[in-house]
């Protein structure tokens, strides 16, 4: 049985993550579980959103994040960084979207995200540009 769609796609926060989402190379969205997801073309998931999701209470976005990220921002901020449910224990991190949200450090944590999710060929890419 498919799952209901939580997410508003108009949501003005959901809009802004889509567009700092999409802006990274080679990314794309697909719907799953009722929610917006961000996915690297040939890569895996970086990004879902989190629409009230089970009942959460928030609108958010969980965010795969290398070892050790998750526990130092929830530590540092539980108001606005958690665990969130099924991907906490592989180290993803959810980050509450409102209006205290600090959008170039979520920027940020998205790029690593894409990057830890791309494929080796686009990783190399990426890396060669920054230099």
């Amino acid at each position: 049985m498919a799952h209901p769609r939580k997410v508003e796609p108009d949501h003005p926060m959901i809009k802004k993550l889509r567009e700092k989402c999409l802006a990274l190379p080679e990314t794309f969205e697909k719907e799953a579980w009722g929610e917006a997801t961000f996915r690297v073309t040939k890569g895996s998931m970086f990004a879902m959103t989190d629409f009230n999701h089970h009942n959460s209470g928030h609108i958010a976005v969980w965010v795969k994040a290398a070892p050790l990220v998750q526990p130092e921002l929830v530590e540092r901020d539980p108001g606005a960084y958690f665990v969130p449910p099924y991907m906490g224990p592989k180290g993803w991190v959810g980050v509450k979207l409102n209006s205290k949200t600090r959008w170039k450090e979520l920027e940020k944590l998205l790029r690593e995200a894409h990057l830890l999710s791309a494929p080796a060929k686009l990783r190399k890419i990426l890396a060669d540009t920054r230099l």
